[in-house]
């Protein structure tokens, strides 16, 4: 099976259309705030205007009030949505789109009991856990936590980057792989070789699946 790819934190009309060019299944647009990669409802639209077919168009959230997450989806023609804070499975499915729910790996979670939580998930993304982050901490979790009759339906983040997808792909083989500080020049300026190398990674990956 190959491995999805969904590059995050886009912000600009060359990253769009980098991402779509290097052959990247998703994109993420962040409407938290407090993130460096955040974007406004017109940046949003504008972007997804660029996606050619199949390139999927996902919506970050974090905690956001439901009515600010309503008047993006007026406005904004998102696919997919990614949770990433505490919100309930109620909140989640309240939207009428697809979700997924991002699970921050912090000590004792049980990754089992999380996805039966969340049962109306597509999916669960798996990050980095630090105190006081929402996400795109550019660090690495433990896989060794994943388990197994759950990594093939996980979507992989957390410090992944071009030197280490492949290696990631080959020990997790998850469904898919999320990046957004490994492909970056800056907070949210992409690398667009850095781009290349990441879809190059992950071809190697899938060579060893």
């Amino acid at each position: 099976m190959r491995t999805r790819v969904k590059i995050c934190g886009l912000t600009c009309a060359a990253d769009i259309d980098a991402v779509a060019a290097a052959g990247a299944d998703a994109v993420g647009l962040v409407f938290h705030p407090d993130s460096p990669r955040a974007v406004s409802i017109a940046q949003a639209r504008s972007l997804c205007e660029r996606l050619p077919p199949f390139v999927t168009a996902v919506g970050l959230f974090v905690d956001a009030d439901p009515e600010r997450v309503r008047e993006t989806l007026r406005q904004v023609p998102l696919e997919l949505l990614q949770f990433h804070g505490e919100e309930s499975p109620e909140y989640c499915a309240a939207f009428a789109r697809r979700w997924i729910k991002a699970v921050r790996m912090r000590p004792g979670i049980v990754l089992e009991t999380v996805r039966a939580r969340y049962a109306g998930a597509a999916g669960l993304l798996l990050d980095t856990y630090r105190a006081g982050v929402a996400g795109g901490t550019g660090e690495r979790f433990d896989w060794a936590r994943i388990p197994q009759a759950l990594r093939g339906e996980i979507v992989l983040a957390g410090g992944l980057a071009p030197d280490n997808v492949a290696a990631a792909i080959a020990a997790v083989r998850p469904f898919g792989v999320d990046v957004s500080g490994g492909v970056e020049a800056s907070k949210g300026v992409k690398d667009h070789a850095k781009i290349s190398a990441f879809m190059t990674g992950v071809r190697d990956g899938d060579r060893c699946r």
